[in-house]
């Protein structure tokens, strides 16, 4: 293991207020939106929207590092040139989704568990060696009545870990993300209540599995109130609670919090991260940026709807969703840059 590489890695992927684009949507999920859209579910058609995105002239200059899946990590241009190399030669960190997606946790009703560590070390190590040098594994938590139990936090928590600790052994940095699900109807206190134990679980955790924490990366949930909730808290309030909360329980070796967008309209996730920044940036321990999918990709793909003739209106999208979010890292985005 070469930890000062995975350590060099780390820091670069959230050095300069640049943030990560997750392209990293399973095979069913990004056919769910293609289908909403109207856009063909087929290999082609990911390929080519795979191609628009990581062929946006300049991306580089928002954007540190791109998760991919294993599809996309094997997929080339119509030309011919790999994804690995177009997006190696624009200068941005390649990244893998390594979980297989979540199945139900045995004996605890409404809970899921990540599954993907059979196997594992293999094929970090055949990653490695195409060309990536960061993966991704997500556990899911979800909110409800009785849950989450301690059982399934600690479970993925564990899981997280075990895969953290097989990532930099392959030399690869691991992105941590324990997601605690927006959906529900609980207040914003009851997410913050979820989320610290999640947390504390997920470092007791990468600790005992002997996890160097200055070379990860945390991918977690803002502190929100459920999509239904009554209540929903100002941007200020949000990023508030957020940031005070991870002061708290995020170690300071740790270089970096790449945020989860989680189902938040694109702009209103924006909004919060500069709150977060302009608010605390100069006293907070670690970089503070993206990792967001949807938030990013969805004006795209609206505008794209599979034809390549809107190919150039969909990439401007891209690069300007990303400008705002490199904005909001700096806290120093304004509503009017959606009009300019």
């Amino acid at each position: 293991m070469d930890l000062q590489k995975v350590i060099k890695t780390a820091k670069a992927l959230v050095a300069d207020n640049k943030g990560l684009l997750a392209m990293d949507e399973s095979i069913h999920s990004c056919n769910k939106r293609f289908a909403l859209l109207g856009i063909p579910e087929t290999v082609e058609a990911r390929r080519a929207y795979r191609e628009l995105i990581i062929t946006t002239p300049n991306l580089s200059e928002f954007i540190s590092g791109l998760i991919l899946c294993d599809e996309t990590f094997r997929q080339s241009k119509r030309d011919g040139t790999p994804f690995i190399k177009v997006i190696e030669d624009a200068g941005i960190i390649i990244g893998i989704k390594v979980d297989a997606g979540e199945v139900d946790f045995e004996g605890h009703p409404g809970e899921k568990i990540a599954i993907g560590l059979d196997g594992l070390s293999e094929r970090l190590a055949e990653y490695a060696g195409m060309g990536a040098r960061f993966a991704k594994w997500r556990g899911e938590i979800i909110i409800g009545k009785d849950i989450p139990s301690k059982d399934c936090i600690d479970a993925n928590a564990k899981s997280l870990a075990k895969y953290a600790a097989l990532c930099q052994e392959a030399g690869l940095v691991p992105i941590v993300e324990p997601e605690v699900i927006m959906d529900g109807k609980h207040p914003l206190c009851r997410c913050l209540e979820v989320t610290k134990e999640v947390l504390l679980s997920v470092f007791n955790q990468l600790q005992l599995h002997n996890v160097a924490l200055e070379g990860i990366l945390l991918k977690p949930n803002m502190i929100l109130p459920g999509l239904n909730c009554a209540i929903q808290e100002s941007v200020e309030e949000v990023a508030d609670a957020t940031v005070r909360f991870l002061l708290k329980s995020v170690p300071l070796t740790v270089p970096g919090i790449a945020f989860l967008s989680g189902g938040q309209p694109y702009q209103l996730a924006t909004e919060h991260l500069n709150a977060m920044n302009a608010q605390f940036k100069d006293k907070l321990p670690w970089a503070l940026t993206f990792s967001f999918s949807r938030a990013i990709q969805q004006p795209v793909l609206e505008l794209w709807k599979g034809n390549k003739n809107n190919v150039e209106k969909a990439q401007a999208a891209l690069f300007h969703r990303s400008k705002c979010n490199y904005a909001a890292c700096r806290g120093e985005y304004d509503i009017t840059m959606e009009y300019s």
